[in-house]
């Protein structure tokens, strides 16, 4: 069964033992770049699986969401292993085009996804550094969150990304991210010199 986002009231349990809101919260910052310490919670507590956490009234997110969220790939594909669901944003971040445009096909308004945080579709699709993907989906309609796909695509160091988002998405590109860095910050730091030449070819500030 597919559990969607946007439909997660309770954590989902298979036994009678209620998650404590701390072990959840645990193991969902878990999910965001811990594989060890996923597979070890998820053993001895399965339930956790699709155990969503409650950071707002309005913000849910599992652990899958979180590592689509940061395009852990790793943890992301042990969590399918194990009976996760595969949302669109997880697909898109997977670079599983094929899927992505089926969904989007069945049901036109899947384009408007969401997946962790509210964060759209176009970032998460950035972290595969599918290109065509990234095309499909601006081209029908995923047009909100390019500023996040350019950071998402520079930490990867995804030039033609990077190149065709500056061209054609309008991103910002002096936005920063949840750590204060500009995408030219981020080229330097990841050591990207080609991104960044051609960030501050077209006006990018540190």
């Amino acid at each position: 069964m597919v559990i969607h986002y946007e439909d997660m009231i309770t954590p989902v349990q298979t036994t009678s033992t209620p998650l404590s809101i701390d072990l959840v919260r645990e193991f969902v910052v878990a999910g965001h770049g811990n594989l060890e310490k996923v597979q070890k919670m998820l053993a001895e507590k399965p339930d956790l699986l699709n155990a969503a956490y409650a950071w707002t009234e309005t913000d849910r997110e599992t652990a899958i969401q979180g590592a689509t969220q940061v395009g852990s790939v790793s943890i992301t594909e042990y969590l399918l292993e194990n009976g996760a669901p595969l949302e669109i944003c997880t697909a898109a971040m997977l670079g599983r085009k094929d899927l992505v445009e089926k969904r989007i096909r069945d049901n036109p308004s899947s384009i408007n996804s969401t997946g962790a945080h509210r964060i759209p579709l176009l970032p998460h699709a950035a972290w595969s550094g599918n290109l065509e993907l990234v095309q499909y989906l601006f081209q029908n309609g995923a047009k909100t969150g390019s500023s996040l796909a350019l950071q998402n695509a520079v930490t990867r160091g995804y030039h033609d990304l990077v190149f065709w988002l500056i061209a054609n998405a309008d991103p910002d590109l002096n936005a920063k991210n949840f750590q204060g860095k500009t995408p030219l910050s981020l080229s330097m730091e990841k050591k990207h010199e080609t991104i960044a030449q051609l960030l501050r070819e077209h006006g990018a500030k540190e």
